[in-house]
């Protein structure tokens, strides 16, 4: 449900008859003048310089200059933390918004993201980035998690459990919910709690882990096929994008370590109310403009190359950028073609990273079939459904967003394939949409929504820093020890500028300034 961003075309992701498309959030980009050349077709320095000035805002050598490529949260997160330490930073981003996959759209009168996001309480980093866009107001977190949990594998019919926490110590706070989860049996609940138990025991950064696939484990440690589809998938498809047996063990520990075993609040969930472009797009541009970011948009980086001269030669069309710096925040396929010779010492592991894909449906009815502002389901392909009137600008009805992770059977599916399948099944699962009008069913989709935690992918994953001083990369790929979310992509750039800051002998701030903070 949340991921990194990836750099494909809005149109190619939303599909359905009729409604246009328009990218929504953010302030009209400015275009870049192309440059003068002289007769002979090349470039002079005084043309080299004024690229420069146009890029950065700045005349001359003064100051450290950083460049970051890629305006997802990684790269954005990076640029802020820079900025905020005195960096002189342009933000480069080829798409006409921020936000990488992470973003919003219009379709006629309604405001839609591309997927469903949310987050957790253990998402510090993520977090931070809210305080300092001014967001956090924008994206609440649930007082105590509670997740309804409907299962319509019941001859009976669909039956509703809840997955809560009480205000009690580590792991007590599960406890009764565990004890009374009603999709598993009274043995299949102990075996779980004592499962839980020996996930606390493990250590995620053990390389040994990472060679193991999660759904061994859990059918080594007493796990039936019903309390892995009713429980750990019900958790671990959602946040790691794979299934249990193509998970690898190291990331899956980390998750339920962290997320249901480190705090009793840290899994509380966060989702936005407001469209992802207010707050990854219009909010983070207020962010940047503020600390001082030069951002351009619609400018593709070509090349990275050393200027011999301890600085970095940052190619767009046009021009050339000269920084002291350069943050590479961008998918990994992006970043191994950007990346010089000798930078990494096998840069085509960055090519074994896989990816998997999250598809997401979305459907507008004419009244209100949802009560609660989100669900997961059981014995059906429905995963977890979001109500997304409000954040959309919807007047009248409601429209529900299916989130669909590990989608690799359904993500090239024709529109009415998806339709015939899925509507059904919301009617299953909300009895008030069997008599409901569908105003309009759409879908989008992330082929490369995130990498593919496969056993083996922590040590494909590089770390902030190159073989290359100054040169840096960024993104929820790289290592953070987290699964693609949001919080791993923050963590990425924050990863990548404090390696930048100590090669630029800058000291770190302490945190991601507050607007009102950093305008000070």
């Amino acid at each position: 449900m949340c991921e990194d961003p990836v750099g494909a075309r809005c149109h190619d992701r939303h599909e359905a008859a009729g409604a246009p498309v328009r990218p929504s959030g953010g302030s009209r980009p400015q275009r870049m003048r192309p440059a003068r050349r002289t007769r002979g077709g090349g470039r002079t320095m005084t043309d080299d310089r004024r690229q420069q000035e146009q890029l950065t805002g700045t005349r001359g050598p003064a100051g450290r200059h950083a460049v970051v490529v890629g305006g997802g949260l990684a790269g954005v997160t990076a640029a802020l933390e820079l900025a905020d330490a005195g960096v002189r930073v342009t933000l480069l981003e080829g798409r006409p918004r921020l936000g990488g996959l992470a973003f919003s759209f219009r379709r006629g009168d309604l405001t839609v993201d591309n997927g469903q996001h949310v987050y957790l309480r253990c998402c510090t980093a993520y977090r931070r980035l809210l305080d300092r866009i001014g967001g956090a107001a924008l994206a609440p977190l649930q007082d105590r998690l509670e997740v309804p949990v409907l299962d319509v594998r019941r001859p009976e019919g669909r039956r509703l459990g809840r997955l809560r926490r009480d205000a009690l110590p580590v792991p007590l706070h599960l406890g009764r919910s565990l004890a009374t989860y009603p999709h598993l049996t009274l043995a299949e609940r102990i075996r779980a709690g004592r499962a839980a138990l020996a996930l606390k025991a493990l250590d995620p950064a053990d390389p040994a882990l990472d060679t193991q696939d999660f759904g061994s484990w859990l059918a080594a440690h007493g796990q039936s096929a019903r309390a892995v589809e009713a429980l750990w998938n019900l958790v671990g498809v959602a946040t790691l994008n794979a299934v249990a047996s193509d998970a690898s063990l190291a990331l899956a520990a980390m998750v339920f370590k962290t997320g249901l075993l480190s705090d009793p609040g840290a899994a509380d969930i966060g989702w936005a109310r407001v469209p992802l472009g207010e707050l990854h797009d219009r909010m983070t541009r207020r962010a940047l403009d503020s600390a001082g970011v030069r951002t351009e948009l619609r400018t593709r980086v070509t090349s990275v190359s050393s200027d011999g001269n301890g600085g970095w030669n940052v190619r767009v069309p046009g021009g050339t950028l000269h920084a002291d710096a350069v943050v590479l925040a961008v998918p990994q396929r992006e970043a191994h073609a950007l990346l010089p010779p000798g930078a990494l010492d096998d840069p085509d592991r960055l090519l074994r990273i896989g990816t998997a894909p999250i598809l997401n449906v979305h459907v507008v009815y004419d009244r209100t079939v949802l009560t609660k502002p989100f669900f997961a389901a059981l014995g059906t392909p429905v995963q977890w459904v979001f109500d997304r009137t409000g954040a959309s600008g919807l007047r009248r009805g409601q429209y529900l967003a299916v989130s669909q992770s590990v989608a690799q059977d359904e993500i090239d599916l024709p529109v009415a394939a998806l339709r015939e399948r899925y509507l059904p099944e919301l009617e299953r699962l909300l009895p008030r949409a069997r008599g409901a009008e569908v105003k309009d069913f759409f879908v989008t989709r992330e082929r490369t929504a995130t990498f593919a935690p496969a056993p083996g992918v922590g040590r494909l994953r590089p770390g902030a820093r190159t073989k290359a001083p100054g040169l840096y990369l960024a993104g929820a790929w790289t290592a953070t020890g987290w699964p693609a979310t949001m919080e791993s992509a923050v963590r990425s750039g924050v990863q990548a500028a404090d390696a930048a800051l100590s090669t630029l002998g800058r000291p770190r701030p302490d945190r991601l300034l507050t607007i009102e903070e950093a305008a000070a």
